[in-house]
């Protein structure tokens, strides 16, 4: 697709505007007006729905979560989770590729090139969509046509690494953390794109030049998405800290710490927080879901999880807290206020993908390739999609379901556990992600789910 610019003026309230004609080869040229300080007449999203990261989207519910509207084939796995703005999907790809795809027939807009893996997820306003790329590079792209409008290098990526993680042999050897799989996603408020970096920094950008406002020194690798609320950022860092930046200034507010292992075993901050209320939310992998006064930092309530990590992002509607976990294998639902558990839904294997509200349900994804759809007032598991990539490898799956471990992980050895190197462990990661691992976070728009998968695929669901 492309775009001839062939008039400028403005609108009766003096916006800026121009006027642009857009050719696709088999389409009609279709005249568009541009308005406002970006491109288009648009709407606004990113991971998780807003700024706060609220998790809650304005639609109906889809009709049966099973049925395929299209599916869009990606070069490369889908970690990302798609967004939604104007008719377009908009999501990155271990392709190297951030993708626009027409949200009604799964039919390819235009795709824009990095250098690396795009496992961050699209943050769309003003007619822009920025987004990070493994390069290094945050990225800010036009919506309508992909082409590139800045580009900011940071100090470079980088996983969580340490040496004796999850007590694996050899015990001294460094090596990058095999399950940190997301990049930080930007947040834009206030014309300012917000994001972590793996080089221990949090950074704001002007999102129409690209220039640095500020940046941020953390302990350690920030692959959490910030949230932005009443002019501060919260966010998670691998160090096991929360921090509460001053959105203009970048200047600590207050920080936070959680449980800390040598090992980095049951420490870090990957997910986001959601803000609501006053309070914000969030997972560690020390164990904990944790709710801190907005304000101050301090400690509202914590809910332990049975030695689980807790990876996913929270969403918050009206007082009732929603977040999957990892190891335990349980949607959540506690209370805003007490974090007093309202209900556990279980499902069988491991969720990193945060759930996305619509309609009074919830919907998720899991390691084995599933989508879930949770019907919240009848506290309920409701109906589920499972990508083809689930269904093909069932040896990797026992009887009832569940992971079988001992297949992906093996061979066991003969004292009858699976071989404990590093080296064992990235090539069961690897396995595992064969069952087309829904990783992504699903967004939700016109009674359709939209989420990605390990398998390639980004799928459309009603």
């Amino acid at each position: 697709m492309h775009a001839d610019q062939v008039g400028h003026g403005r609108n009766q309230g003096g916006m800026r505007c121009s006027r642009r004609v857009f050719f696709a080869p088999g389409w009609l040229p279709a005249t568009i007006f541009l308005c406002a300080a970006g491109l288009f007449a648009q709407n606004s999203s990113m991971f998780r729905g807003d700024a706060a990261h609220s998790g809650v989207y304005q639609s109906s519910a889809p009709k049966k979560i099973g049925h395929v509207v299209w599916e869009f084939k990606t070069g490369g796995q889908v970690f990302s989770s798609p967004v939604v703005a104007d008719g377009l999907v908009f999501v990155g790809s271990n392709d190297h590729l951030v993708h626009a795809i027409d949200a009604a027939t799964g039919r390819e807009v235009w795709k824009s090139k990095t250098d690396a893996n795009v496992n961050s997820t699209p943050a769309v306003t003003h007619g822009a969509v920025y987004v990070l790329s493994l390069d290094g590079n945050a990225y800010a792209l036009d919506a309508r046509t992909g082409k590139l409008l800045w580009k900011f290098q940071t100090g470079g990526e980088s996983r969580l690494s340490m040496a004796g993680l999850y007590g694996l042999v050899p015990s001294r050897e460094v090596v990058p953390d095999p399950w940190d799989f997301l990049l930080s996603s930007p947040t834009v408020e206030g014309n300012v794109v917000y994001f972590g970096s793996g080089d221990h920094h949090v950074y704001a950008l002007d999102a129409e030049t690209g220039r640095l406002r500020w940046k941020f020194e953390a302990g350690d690798v920030v692959h959490s998405s910030p949230a932005v609320v009443d002019g501060v950022v919260y966010i998670g860092c691998w160090d096991g800290a929360f921090y509460a930046l001053n959105a203009k200034t970048g200047k600590l507010a207050w920080k936070f710490a959680t449980g800390v292992d040598a090992t980095h075993f049951m420490q870090g901050i990957p997910g986001s927080a959601a803000v609501a209320g006053g309070i914000v939310v969030f997972g560690s992998r020390d164990n904990n879901i944790y709710a801190l006064d907005a304000k101050t930092g301090k400690e509202i309530w914590r809910q332990a999880n049975s030695g689980s990590w807790v990876i996913s992002s929270p969403a918050i509607e009206d007082g009732v807290v929603y977040i999957t976990t990892s190891d335990t294998m349980k949607l959540r639902a506690l209370k805003l206020a007490t974090g007093a558990q309202l209900f556990d839904l279980t499902y069988k294997a491991y969720s990193f993908s945060s759930p996305a509200l619509a309609a009074g349900h919830a919907y998720f994804g899991t390691f084995d390739g599933a989508v879930y759809d949770a019907d919240l007032s009848a506290r309920q598991l409701s109906g589920e999609f499972r990508v083809r990539a689930s269904v093909n490898h069932k040896e990797l799956l026992t009887e009832d379901g569940h992971l079988n471990t001992n297949v992906i992980y093996g061979p066991v050895g003969p004292d009858g556990n699976p071989n404990n190197t590093i080296d064992a462990t990235i090539v069961g990661i690897d396995r595992l992600l064969q069952l087309g691992s829904i990783l992504s976070s699903p967004a939700v728009a016109n009674g359709v789910v939209y989420v990605g998968s390990a398998d390639g695929s980004v799928y459309a669901l009603d």
